[in-house]
């Protein structure tokens, strides 16, 4: 009974610690990235959306073909306004979508499996921190999975296969349309398709799959015919894309770290970015035999094919560069070796052999990185050595013992509350954006009939119209703090300077694009009267040099 209800119960805390995360954490905006995704998905609402390219070829943004990013965005913009929860919300979806999977997957075959990957994805710090971003890597993720699980359960199911074929074919698609980098499944799919050619299994499921999917890529290639004139724009666009970064590659630029790069710094990276006890179960899981019908292997080929090619492949055809190692990145790689190492944490728990050698890597790795992240590893490594030794020591606890039902749900609970000790602190931690602060100022005093200019930081002068819902009131522009001496006002306009002290002091903007603080940009000008101030964003009307201004 208890292992029955392990999986909803490990469910419903990760979709509420999900949520949880969501709301307290959020801090806006981010880059330039969601800002025009955002951009677009009002685009396609407002009826200004264009899918023809740059005329002078200068487009180094693939941002825009990915319609399956910015078009559900567009759905939530009519259903609930144009706002940075409602530009989230999808993303978030996603993320809940994942843990629904696995649940569905397993919840009764295998509920520790489907309990174990939901803990390992749900909590890991950097799938909650993507919820909170309209970025395409948590999107991707979703669509992956679900694509991946289309082929397994369709080529097992007695029924329907064509239906399963097709619902593949489609959702593969919809991965294409939100990150090329679903282009890491393509080698074991094509695996999977030569073995069951070889053993003439599952014919009606591949024939309906790659019929579905020739008719949806031959659509998708004349679309970019007939608006481009090129059926491989977007291939053109990536290759465009890298041979402009191409400085920053290993190939050039960089390339006294392409060793490291490919060899030691992925795992390194690995174990940096919290996912080492993922990587050391789904690890486990490769050791240990499988048994006929499980579906061990069929998510130890994806998850290690996939590391695979992020390990060593390359993101450009025309020039061999491997993918950045940010943990954003690596959402393709995280279902399928959450799966993996769900099996290898049940088979560990039911043998109790191999408990000791992972015990041991997680405290290698603790006593290694020597900071937060310790914790995670160093408490995880703790409870599995007790794990270990309780099965040789005659007085343990029947609780530790590997015969023992509730040995599951207590690792499952240590598992928890160890991955949830890095979200939970930044959950609680207060907001390095006041994003929600300034809205509340220029909702409340820099709306129409307001007219003048508003002086903001660098950082918010590229993402301003967004507060607007990209719909600026006519009498109003914004400018950079430092074209103070160039303004001009006509009689009656006024102008505000709007300073978000944590904006300001962000490490990750006064490292490139911040270069002032708030007491200098305040000595800047001096006669200024508070407006408002909420929390570290404050408002204040200021008095220029100049009393006329310019028509710009």
């Amino acid at each position: 009974m208890i292992s029955r209800r392990l999986a909803d119960w490990t469910l419903l805390f990760v979709v509420l610690f999900t949520i949880a995360y969501f709301f307290l954490s959020h801090e806006g905006l981010y880059a330039i990235d969601d800002y025009f995704y955002s951009r677009y998905a009002h685009q396609l609402i407002s009826g200004t959306f264009r899918v023809a390219p740059d005329p002078q070829g200068l487009l180094h943004d693939p941002l825009k073909e990915r319609p399956m990013i910015y078009g559900p965005v567009a759905l939530c913009y009519l259903l609930f306004g144009i706002n940075i929860i409602s530009s989230t919300l999808w993303p978030l979806l996603a993320t809940l979508g994942c843990a629904v999977l696995f649940w569905k997957l397993y919840r009764r075959r295998e509920p520790v499996v489907a309990a174990t990957a939901m803990l390992l994805l749900g909590l890991h710090y950097f799938t909650l921190n993507l919820t909170n971003y309209l970025y395409p890597d948590n999107i991707l993720m979703f669509w992956c999975l679900a694509g991946s699980a289309a082929l397994l359960v369709g080529r097992r199911a007695e029924a329907r296969k064509v239906a399963w074929g097709m619902g593949f074919a489609g959702l593969s698609f919809a991965a294409l349309l939100s990150k090329e980098t679903i282009v890491y499944y393509l080698p074991f799919y094509l695996a999977v398709l030569g073995r069951d050619a070889w053993r003439r299994q599952n014919l009606r499921f591949w024939v309906a799959a790659m019929a579905s999917g020739l008719v949806l890529l031959s659509a998708y290639l004349a679309f970019y015919q007939l608006f481009t004139n090129d059926a491989l724009y977007r291939l053109h666009l990536i290759e465009h894309t890298n041979e402009f970064l191409k400085e920053g590659n290993y190939l050039l630029g960089n390339r006294a770290a392409l060793m490291g790069r490919i060899t030691w710094q992925p795992l390194a990276f690995f174990i940096g970015t919290g996912l080492g006890p993922l990587l050391l179960l789904a690890i486990a899981a490769l050791l240990q035999p499988a048994a006929p019908d499980s579906d061990k292997r069929f998510w130890l080929g994806l998850g290690f094919s996939t590391l695979l090619f992020f390990w060593v492949g390359s993101t450009s055809l025309s020039q061999y560069n491997p993918i950045t190692l940010l943990p954003r990145m690596t959402t393709p790689l995280l279902p399928p070796l959450a799966l993996a190492a769900g099996y290898g944490l049940r088979t560990l728990l039911r043998t109790g052999k191999g408990v000791a050698l992972v015990a041991l890597d997680l405290l290698l790795c603790a006593g290694w990185l020597h900071n937060g992240l310790s914790v995670l590893y160093g408490s995880l490594g703790v409870f599995l050595a007790v794990v270990a030794a309780a099965q040789h020591i005659r007085w343990s606890s029947a609780m530790l013992r590997t015969n023992s039902s509730w040995l599951p749900v207590l690792t499952l609970v240590v598992l928890a509350g160890c991955l949830a000790i890095r979200p939970a602190y930044f959950m609680w931690k207060p907001s390095v954006s006041s994003h929600f602060a300034q809205n509340r100022i220029i909702q409340q005093h820099l709306q129409a009939p307001a007219t003048g200019v508003v002086l903001v930081d660098d950082f918010l002068i590229d993402n301003y119209d967004f507060y607007y819902g990209f719909e600026m009131p006519p009498q109003l522009q914004y400018r950079r703090y430092w074209s103070r001496d160039s303004l001009l006002l006509h009689p009656g306009q006024h102008a505000w300077l709007l300073l978000n002290r944590s904006t300001l002091t962000n490490d990750e903007l006064t490292r490139k694009l911040i270069r002032y603080s708030p007491d200098s940009v305040l000595s800047w000008y001096p006669q200024r009267r508070l407006l408002a101030e909420d929390g570290k964003v404050s408002l204040y009307e200021v008095k220029l040099g100049n009393k006329v201004m310019s028509g710009q």
